[in-house]
């Protein structure tokens, strides 16, 4: 349940950091400072049961590569070399994810 939250927190920051560069208006503002404080709240969140290193990689994981890809969409520029090097970030997430075991299965606490 706690990863879910990390990609929900992840999927906001994708949100949030992809409006920074059309916010004009104080509303735009507002809304993009709710996002900011409601990702990092359940990225706190999930720290309960899930290594904060962990975590965080995988919440930044997800902001950068969802970032970039919208930017792409959004007209932004890009090239061979950041995709190769987008998915050498995407298998060290990876990485961490599967080789990262909750706090309940390492102490076999229940929460």
């Amino acid at each position: 349940m706690n990863w879910l939250i990390v990609f929900i927190a992840g999927i906001l920051e994708v949100v949030w950091a992809s409006g920074l560069k059309y916010a004009d208006t104080l509303l735009d503002w507002v809304i993009t400072v709710f996002l900011i404080a409601v990702s990092f709240i359940l990225l706190i969140r999930s720290y309960k049961t899930i290594p904060v290193a962990a975590a965080y990689t995988v919440f930044v994981g997800i902001g950068t590569v969802g970032t970039y890809f919208v930017g792409i969409f959004l007209g932004d520029p890009f090239s061979i070399e950041q995709i190769f090097f987008l998915t050498i970030l995407v298998a060290g997430v990876i990485g961490m994810k599967t080789s990262t075991k909750k706090d309940d299965e390492k102490t076999g606490v229940e929460h």
